[in-house]
């Protein structure tokens, strides 16, 4: 079986092309945060060249950009080359089955620099002064044996 799962960012703008036959082909790269931390209590990441192709190769190209965080689901292909200087290159890409759109950098940001304050971001907001609910009926008492877990 080959399947890889991976969620990560944009390492920078996504790049799409069209084949000579018309198929839309991105190729973009991610950086994925590794689960463990070094002596200095730093995380180092794993840079993962990416493709995908027809109509969610032309989403990528429209909707992401650098920072833009993603899940993506394929399998690994590797290949090779013939480099100008007559070396032989080795590739790995995920070709993706799924890409899902999680998030853009600066939406993270704005909400980190924003520090909840909801009145700048006209946010409606409730007065928690009274019982939210009050209209809901009567109150039903449970006990631990009533729980299905």
């Amino acid at each position: 079986m080959n399947k890889v799962i991976l969620i990560g960012r944009l390492t920078r703008d996504p790049e799409m092309r069209t084949t000579a036959s018309g198929t839309a082909v991105t190729r973009f790269t991610i950086a994925v945060t590794r689960t463990y931390q070094d002596q200095n209590g730093e995380r180092s990441a794993d840079f993962i060249s990416c493709v995908a192709w027809r109509r969610q190769a032309e989403n990528i190209a429209k909707y992401c950009t650098k920072g833009t965080q993603v899940a993506v689901e394929g399998r690994i292909q590797t290949g090779s080359y013939d480099a100008q200087d007559g070396s032989k290159r080795y590739t790995t890409d995920i070709i993706c089955d799924n890409v899902t759109f999680l998030g853009s950098k600066n939406s993270d940001s704005n909400i980190n620099n924003n520090n909840n304050n909801f009145e700048e971001q006209n946010i409606p907001t409730s007065d928690i002064t009274e019982d939210p609910f009050k209209d809901f009926g009567e109150e039903i008492a449970l006990s631990d044996d009533d729980l299905p877990f």
